[in-house]
């Protein structure tokens, strides 16, 4: 497996496996991801400007998650981890980590603080974002798109 950069070709693919995940989740509703605008041209949206990007796992020709890292409202210095979801198949195996590490890399290039939104019930993503260094906040920051999500973390960036 390999993480790289969105192409344009993988647009289709990633597009699936976020409804997916969000469907396996409870999350294909109103006030989430699912409605995004820009799940439909994710390498569009991430090549708008030099300080947001979009990461994807590759397997032999096959897309199996990615991950986005784009600015958060009108805070200069606060990024967003933005639709970070894995296929069931790969999930549990480094991935994940090496996924997040490679967006919080270049998160730190550009931003001091990231700020993350998700849902209680997708258990074991709770647990990997406060494992690596996440902070349970009590409510969303302002300016938040996504108002049926019910967890939202923050990381200072190093």
């Amino acid at each position: 497996m390999n993480i790289r950069r969105i192409y344009k070709n993988d647009n289709r693919a990633i597009e699936q496996i976020i409804r997916s995940c969000l469907i396996e989740f409870g999350g294909n509703r109103a006030g989430l991801a699912w409605e995004d605008d820009s799940l439909h041209h994710l390498y569009e949206y991430y090549n708008q400007s030099d300080n947001q990007a979009y990461w994807v796992v590759e397997e032999d020709g096959n897309i199996l998650g990615g991950c986005g890292i784009a600015p958060f409202g009108n805070e200069g210095d606060i990024c967003e981890l933005q639709k970070m979801y894995l296929s069931p198949s790969v999930r549990g195996n480094g991935i994940a980590s090496e996924l997040l590490n490679t967006a919080l890399n270049f998160a730190e290039l550009y931003y001091n603080k990231c700020y993350l939104e998700t849902l209680q019930n997708m258990h074991a993503a709770n647990r990997f974002y406060m494992k690596n260094g996440f902070e349970l906040l009590d409510a969303p920051l302002a300016g938040s798109e996504h108002f049926a999500c019910d967890a939202w973390y923050i990381k200072e960036l190093i």
